[in-house]
């Protein structure tokens, strides 16, 4: 019997669905996205942070709060539509702006006390991945933090697997860090390091 091809979610694809409708994995609504998001607040550590980068904002339910959280807060997508749904969702939030960046690709800031990056890693093959980690390596500030947090369940649309993706990116990353947080659900993990 021969397998199924994997065929990784695109661009494209991420594009359709929020052109389909503004919250297709109920991020907003979700008890357990809430309950993942309260773990990525805490995993920043306590008090306000001077500059925050999001990678992945798809519709700002995190953005939101992580505006709450940044002096500066700068959230990115690769879909056109998803961040218009994050400038909607940060529109009382004058310190914070959402730009259109495809990852990997150059950065909006130079560096950053914090880093979150959500849901975002397995859909990267494992070049452009190692390419995203060098990025994020320069644009984090000494003694920044950096927040991972994915789903620890296997989707058929991922380019990689989910198990370990947070390992694989730390080393690809090339910077010493310590890993102060982790918070895991059946479904997610939150991991929060520290850079050295």
């Amino acid at each position: 019997m021969k397998s199924a091809t994997r065929r990784a979610i695109d661009l494209a694809g991420f594009e359709a669905k929020f052109r389909a409708g503004p919250d297709p994995w109920h991020t907003f609504t979700d008890r357990d996205e809430a309950i993942k998001r309260q773990r990525i607040l805490r995993a920043l550590g306590d008090g306000p942070i001077a500059r925050i980068l999001e990678l992945a904002s798809g519709n700002g339910s995190n953005s939101q709060a992580l505006a709450r959280r940044a002096l500066k807060l700068q959230a990115c997508d690769g879909s056109p539509s998803a961040t218009q749904l994050t400038r909607d969702a940060l529109a009382d939030a004058p310190h914070a702006q959402a730009w259109q960046i495809a990852l990997p690709a150059r950065l909006p800031g130079t560096q950053y006390e914090a880093v979150v990056i959500a849901e975002l890693l397995y859909y990267l093959d494992a070049r452009a991945m190692q390419r995203l980690a060098r990025d994020v390596a320069t644009a984090l500030a000494p003694g920044a933090r950096l927040v991972l947090a994915h789903h620890q369940v296997e989707f058929p649309d991922n380019s990689q697997r989910t198990a370990g993706i947070h390992t694989r990116f730390i080393k690809a990353l090339g910077r010493p860090v310590i890993r102060v947080r982790q918070f895991r659900s059946q479904r997610w993990r939150v991991d929060g390091y520290r850079v050295d």
